[in-house]
């Protein structure tokens, strides 16, 4: 019994190819998590007076996520495991870059998620997050950020941005000024008017009731944010 020499030869240079982007975007992550603690320990060193007022805090949740605290908000930051391409109607595989090497629109993605971080302190399991964006690497360590205002908007060059220190601490202090200009708004009344007994004797403030930014707006559009 033999295998066909194409198909080891695909099943080989695929495998290779999301090993390469696999490596890339882990270097690539591994980056934001030092840079995240270097802006963090910044603040705490610039803000030394207002520290018992004002949290500054970095968590490590392991190989893949990690969260920064920062006032009454939280970034979390989180790896995926595997490797993805883009669809072929996105707007990336129409670009130059990708015409030249289809290979390149093979990346690995790094979410980037803001909650309250009150919802974590006082475990609010119904309080939402949001994702404020999602970066893209490729084996060639460029990127693409598919995201909110600051982030969607300054990072989305696949041809020309690269990975590096100064990139990540760009993208890193876009995400924490976007959360903190992104404001907690109260819910609807008519949406938290009726509690059942239930609730109340579960402490409906800690656990039943949703808090979030933008509770019953849509957050795919900027227009109200």
């Amino acid at each position: 019994m033999e295998l066909k020499q194409s198909l080891s030869e695909l099943v080989f240079s695929k495998g290779e190819l999301k090993q390469k982007v696999y490596d890339s975007t882990k270097e690539a992550f591994e980056l934001f998590r030092t840079t995240s603690k270097q802006i963090l320990t910044l603040f705490q060193e610039e803000n030394k007076e207002n520290m018992k007022n004002i949290r500054f805090e970095f968590i490590d949740r392991g190989d893949f996520e990690y969260e920064i605290r920062f006032g009454g908000d939280s970034l979390i930051f989180m790896m995926h495991t595997n490797v993805f391409e883009f669809s072929r109607n996105h707007e990336v595989m129409k670009s130059q870059y990708i015409r030249e090497d289809p290979n390149r629109s093979y990346c690995g993605v790094i979410h980037v998620y803001n909650f309250l971080t009150d919802s974590f302190l006082y475990q609010r399991d119904n309080d939402l997050g949001y994702l404020i964006g999602r970066i893209f690497v490729n084996n060639e360590k460029h990127y693409f950020i598919e995201g909110k205002r600051e982030l969607g908007m300054l990072y989305n060059n696949f041809n020309t941005s690269l990975i590096n220190s100064d990139s990540v601490q760009s993208i890193v202090e876009s995400a924490i000024e976007y959360t903190t200009n992104f404001d907690l708004l109260t819910p609807p009344y008519d949406e938290i008017k009726v509690v059942s007994v239930g609730e109340m004797r579960n402490n409906f403030d800690k656990k039943s009731l949703v808090t979030a930014k933008r509770l019953g707006f849509r957050f795919q559009a900027d227009t109200d944010v």
